[in-house]
């Protein structure tokens, strides 16, 4: 069947599915590939705080050396700056082509 224009149906079913695939395989593969990117640095990040947290909690706990707040609150600076600069690096990685992964 013909449509006002003199085109096939089919046709333009054809097109609008070709329109479709390239719209999502576009924006599903680098928006994808940004968003995990991001979330792997954010948990870099906080894990990298937890720990160094922990850590300055259990010297605390069971040291027995008498720093109670203070040892936890050294090692979660010390972790913040750790995780600031790791993120750094993991962002510099990331930075460039975006079907790479970071390697060269």
């Amino acid at each position: 069947m013909a449509d006002s224009n003199g085109n096939n149906g089919d046709d333009l079913d054809r097109r609008i599915a070709e329109a479709q695939a390239r719209q999502d395989h576009g924006a599903t593969g680098a928006e994808g590939k940004a968003e995990t990117r991001g979330y792997a640095v954010a948990i870099e990040f906080v894990g990298v705080v937890l720990v160094a947290g922990f850590i300055g909690w259990a010297i605390d706990e069971w040291a027995g050396l008498g720093t109670r707040p203070f040892a936890m609150i050294a090692m979660l600076v010390l972790g913040f700056a750790a995780g600031v600069r790791r993120a750094m690096q993991t962002s510099a990685e990331f930075d460039g082509d975006p079907n790479t992964n970071g390697k060269a």
